[in-house]
This record gives C-alpha cells, sequence and structure tokens, in this order.
C-alpha cells in the first residue's frame, strides 16, 4: 500500500502475493499453535494433548509430533496466501477509488480508510474460506490421521459432507476479515500521518515508517478479530453429520455460546501467537508489498 499514483490491479495483485507467501514462510508455526489453543475446549480431552498457552503448546508439538507438525497444512495458506495478500491489497485500492468517487472526496481520510478497509476484507474473505477450512482440518491433532494431505482433505470433506462444506463458516469468516482489514488499514492510515514525512523517499526511512505502521495496524486488527477468529476456527473444525446439528453454527450465536460456557477469556484463546504472527506480520507484508511496488514502478520508469 503506497502513497504513489496506483498502478494497474495486475501489478497490486502481483506485489500482495509476493507479500502475503513472504509472511507465511516466516509466521506460519505461530498460526498452527493459535489454532490448536483455539480450537480446544475448556476441559482437557483424556488422551489429548492440552495446551495451558503458547509456549507449551509449542513445546508439546516439538516434542510429541516433531518439529515438521509447526508446518502441517501450510499447502493451503500458501496456495491461499497468494490470492488472499494480493486481494487485500488490490481491493482495497479498487474499493478506495469506489467510495472516494461516491462521497465525492479527493483524498482518502481516516474514516474512508476504515471503510475501504472493511469493504477489502469482506471481499477478501469470499476467496479464502475453503482454504481456511481446509487449513484448520489439518493442522487438528485429534483429525491428523484422517486426512493424508491437503487433497485427500478436500476429496473426503466433499464426499462426506457435501461440497458446500468447503464453505462452512463463511459468514464468521467475512467477519474476521471485516475487522481484522478495517482496523489494519484504518492505523495504517493514521499511524503514517502520525510518523516524520519522508520528503526525500529514503529507503531506510520508508522501511521504518511502514514496519511501524503496519505492526500497529496488524496488532490493532488482531485484538478486533481475536473472538471470531476463535469462533471461526471452531465452526470450521466441526464436521457436518447429516441429520445432526453442529454445536457452532452461525457467528454471533457461537461467540454468545463460547462466552456462555467458557467464559470472556476464552473468546481470546489463542491470541498472543496470534498477535505476535499478526503485528510484525503486519509489519512484513507493508514492507514487501511497498517494496514490489516500487521495483514495478521502476521496471515501467513511473519513478
Amino acid at each position: 500500500m503506497t502513497t504513489e499514483r496506483p498502478l494497474p490491479f495486475v501489478y497490486q495483485f502481483a506485489a500482495g502475493a509476493v507479500a502475503g507467501v513472504s509472511e507465511i514462510l516466516v509466521m506460519y508455526p505461530l498460526d498452527v499453535v493459535k489454532t490448536r489453543v483455539q480450537i480446544q475446549g475448556r476441559v482437557p480431552v483424556p488422551g489429548q494433548d492440552h495446551y495451558t498457552g503458547m509456549v507449551d503448546c509449542f513445546q508439546k508439538i516439538v516434542r510429541n509430533e516433531g518439529f515438521s507438525r509447526l508446518y502441517r497444512g501450510i499447502t493451503a495458506p500458501i496456495l491461499m496466501e497468494a490470492p488472499k495478500r494480493a486481494t487485500k491489497f488490490a481491493a482495497n485500492d479498487e474499493w478506495g477509488k469506489v467510495w472516494r468517487n461516491l462521497f465525492g472526496v479527493a483524498k482518502m481520510n481516516q474514516s474512508l480508510s476504515i471503510l475501504t478497509g472493511a469493504s477489502a476484507g469482506a471481499t477478501e474473505a469470499i476467496v479464502v474460506v475453503p482454504f481456511e477450512l481446509v487449513k484448520i482440518r489439518l493442522q487438528d491433532k485429534s483429525q491428523a490421521a484422517k486426512y493424508n494431505g491437503l487433497l485427500d482433505c478436500v476429496a473426503k470433506v466433499i464426499r462426506e459432507e457435501g461440497p458446500l462444506a468447503l464453505y462452512q463458516g463463511t459468514e464468521s469468516t467475512v467477519w474476521r476479515h471485516v475487522l481484522w482489514n478495517a482496523g489494519y488499514f484504518g492505523c495504517i492510515f493514521q499511524v503514517r500521518a502520525m510518523l516524520p514525512p519522508n520528503p526525500t523517499k529514503d529507503r531506510s526511512v520508508q522501511i521504518r515508517n511502514d514496519l511501524i505502521s503496519g505492526a500497529v495496524g496488524g496488532t490493532v486488527g488482531t485484538i478486533l478479530n481475536t473472538p471470531m477468529d476463535v469462533v471461526k476456527s471452531r465452526i470450521q473444525n466441526s464436521p457436518r453429520v447429516a441429520g445432526g446439528v453442529p454445536k457452532y453454527g452461525w457467528a454471533w450465536p457461537a461467540l454468545g455460546l463460547v462466552l456462555r460456557e467458557e467464559g470472556f477469556g476464552a473468546l481470546y484463546k489463542g491470541f498472543l501467537p496470534k498477535v505476535l504472527r499478526l503485528g510484525p506480520g503486519g509489519g512484513i507484508l507493508l514492507v514487501v508489498f511497498t517494496g514490489v511496488m516500487d521495483f514495478f514502478r521502476q521496471m515501467r520508469g513511473d519513478v
């Protein structure tokens, strides 16, 4: 996300894809830990590991399952990350044009940044739902023996639960992405305005500003969307059974159910690994995206 003249959609899409894959390769183990902590209930299940926190989860995964398990299910996120992050940044720019034209505003402001981010989040969510469902099923230790990998998981979900099961949790995913993107892009706009200007376009200053604003945006977005992320993980990790009624269905009732049964703290399960990933990860995303966009501008001679 740069403040320069926007490039055509294809360049924004490609830059978002490179940024997304870079972030996932560095931060993925934290996502595995986050998911494991989120999907477990308050009461330990006999015969299964129960995690008391992030460090305990890391230790038990490495000790009982091996280090490679921290990267189980990464195929789905890698395949998802290119369209997901590409859609995030490209949709944010495109929605920015739509809202500025609709409201007759020449330049982006704080309110429009939040609205634009929320709109981009809803767009992004539709793309990622099937990938998210497969990722969570593969990350869950209790279902590890059921699926042999990405394609096997997709095939079994379709065969046993129906093709629409791949879109289980769409509503909660939309809420999750709307909240995160609104916080992320809204904070980027505000924090950039508060940081010292960079009139000479010094590269080191630009990287510093992008790291700070992206990390703040990622942290605020994570604070806003973690409860809906917990609910989404529960919904998507509940296989559909013919004639059965899943415990977790629609997002807001499911949020209320978790709150009643496990207390407010349960809505922030997995927060520490999530914020450690998406705080710095948000900075990585913005730095790489901005750097790739600058590369494209130099390549096109737009500088």
